[in-house]
């Protein structure tokens, strides 16, 4: 990635420019084309004795207190939900992203190796603090400073180490309490402070502190619900991302099952694996929530015929498996059956996303296919009935960018007419178009072979 062509500012120039905030000519900066955020971010590092000259980060925590720090940090979490929407697409891109606690902490790094190694002479490491009043002017610590996203490009920045630099950054909040929590960043070159990053860059911020608001709520107990409308679940409250629709998401149990061979049950009590037969199981029951007859049940769990009385058997295990995980009302009652009480599944929370248009969101919560693993003709018809929802949604209602990301996943990194849709959806001078095209013809070329 080529750094930004745009000159670095003198010396005098900067600490005029500074200076002219403290003088009645407070625009006489912004005439000289500097824009008032970045005087204004300036004129901060001064107050804090920043020098420009000198390295900007700071690491004040040693290896073994930083992977403490981390492990222990809400952001922790959200870690996936960046990966699939940011991380694993920076190394095509020539970007970094970086995960700062609410103080400016660098606390995880990654994307471009090479980029990577380059950001390291400039001090931006994992435990490297990056806030104003240790680096001056950058994207996340400025965008801590203001509470809200921001660009800095090239000389914009206080240090003059990273002049060759830009960078956009959004912080994030916890969604109960609204406190700053951390920040996310992305630095390059000239493409990290396009204007379409920053939208980017804040929807990813909306999933992640909607991951982190469904997190919370997986391990309390069944609430009562919010005001405000009679078509609410007990147990039920609404998420609004930070920027798109308001989502229901429920407080009842949990299986997640998106991505993983076997289910995970989350409840007020913990967590616990499930073996994959109780995973299917649960699975079919909660996708079929009126109830179904033993033969049905069985057909849709076996792969073969006269399974009844071997998933009746596998009823009294599943029975004690749920006793011992303390949700004994989960046990399926029979004849038919079904499920005595709400069991959300985490491909629930994906449909809900997609059908209110939070396509972004979705995606970043869809972290595979539906028990991937499993041949139980029921899971089989679920993971086959998600993923087409999940294509026809981002095919037809999806923004460029979006859809990009969908592409780029493994449910449809081979899907042709996918990519034909991203190249059609780009605009004509994107740069991502070269990127489009190389991807069709390897695909086109591997199908032919």
């Amino acid at each position: 990635m080529a750094a930004t062509h745009q000159p670095p500012l003198r010396r005098d120039d900067l600490e005029s420019a500074a200076a002219s905030l403290t003088t009645p000519d407070r625009d006489a900066g912004i005439a000289s084309g500097v824009r008032r955020l970045v005087l204004e971010s300036w004129m901060r590092a001064i107050d804090s004795d920043v020098d420009p000259d000198s390295l900007p980060g700071a690491i004040d925590l040693g290896e073994a207190e930083l992977r403490d720090y981390r492990a222990s940090h809400p952001l922790a979490q959200a870690l996936p939900v960046v990966h699939r929407l940011l991380i694993r697409h920076t190394f095509d891109a020539g970007l970094i992203i970086a995960i700062g606690d609410h103080e400016g902490r660098l606390l995880w790094i990654d994307g471009d190796r090479d980029l990577r190694r380059r950001a390291e002479q400039m001090a931006f490491v994992e435990g490297a603090n990056w806030s104003e009043r240790i680096a001056g002017t950058s994207a996340p610590g400025t965008a801590l400073a203001l509470d809200r996203g921001v660009q800095i490009r090239g000389a914009e920045h206080y240090a003059r180490i990273v002049h060759p630099w830009s960078c956009t950054a959004v912080p994030v909040h916890d969604p109960a309490t609204r406190r700053i929590i951390g920040v996310i960043d992305i630095t390059g070159g000239d493409v990290a402070a396009e204007p379409t990053t920053l939208p980017l860059l804040e929807a990813t911020v909306a999933a992640v502190e909607a991951e982190l608001h469904v997190r919370r709520l997986d391990t309390l107990a069944a609430r009562t619900p919010l005001p405000g409308g009679s078509d609410r679940h007990p147990g039920e409250e609404r998420l609004r991302p930070a920027s798109g629709p308001e989502i229901a998401v429920s407080s009842a149990p949990m299986l997640h099952i998106l991505g993983r061979d076997t289910g995970l049950l989350v409840t007020a009590r913990g967590e616990r694996e499930l073996s994959t037969r109780h995973s299917e199981i649960l699975t079919v029951l909660a996708w079929h929530p009126h109830g179904l007859s033993a033969d049905a049940l069985a057909e849709l769990v076996y792969e073969r015929e006269g399974s009844v009385s071997t998933m009746r058997a596998e009823m009294v295990r599943l029975r004690r498996a749920l006793e011992e995980c303390g949700v004994p009302e989960l046990v399926p009652a029979a004849r038919p059956y079904r499920l005595p009480t709400r069991l959300d599944l985490d491909v629930h929370r994906v449909l809900a996303f997609l059908d209110r248009g939070a396509h972004r969101v979705a995606l970043g919560h869809y972290s595979g296919r539906v028990l991937p693993g499993s041949s139980s003709p029921g899971v089989t018809r679920i993971r086959g009935e998600v993923s087409t929802l999940l294509r026809d949604a981002m095919l037809t209602d999806a923004t460029p960018d979006v859809l990009l990301d969908y592409a780029r996943s493994d449910e449809a990194a081979l899907d042709v007419a996918v990519w034909r849709t991203v190249l059609r959806a780009l605009p004509l001078d994107s740069p991502q178009r070269t990127t489009v095209v190389t991807r069709l013809e390897s695909i086109e070329r591997d199908l032919e072979s």
